[in-house]
């Protein structure tokens, strides 16, 4: 578990542009479960993946479409919630952090952490606005 003071400003960096914490495993299911377009990032202090993952996140936003919803967990930290949206990202292996795309309750895109790392943070929002372009 991390001190709350530590994750604070790389809860905001989501939470500023819209995302919704999650922070049980109900209410991932329940996220999960919304009608149309839902993009889950799990967040994390790992700086060499996480700094630009959170970039590419917000940036993809800016695209002409995008999810519904926007939702994310916080690992080390939500464990319970962290777990639950694991499940729905299987086949994929759990990784810190990831973004999935599901549509109506679907998986259809996943960004695994070996595709964020050593990526900057443009490459990530294009992938993203790709998965959006086609499923949103």
């Amino acid at each position: 578990m991390y001190p709350a003071e530590l994750v604070k400003p790389m809860r905001e960096d989501l939470t500023n542009v819209g995302f919704e914490e999650l922070h049980t495993s109900e209410a991932v299911d329940n996220a999960i479960a919304k009608e149309g377009t839902t993009l889950v990032v799990v967040n994390s202090v790992c700086g060499c993946a996480a700094a630009n993952a959170r970039p590419g996140a917000r940036t993809s936003l800016q695209n002409a479409k995008t999810p519904d919803h926007l939702v994310t967990v916080f690992a080390g930290v939500d464990k319970d919630a962290t777990n639950k949206a694991r499940e729905y990202m299987i086949p994929f292996p759990p990784s810190s952090p990831c973004m999935a795309l599901f549509k109506d309750g679907e998986l259809v895109h996943m960004l695994e952490r070996h595709h964020i790392e050593g990526r900057p943070a443009e490459l990530i929002s294009e992938n993203l606005m790709d998965a959006y372009n086609e499923h949103c």
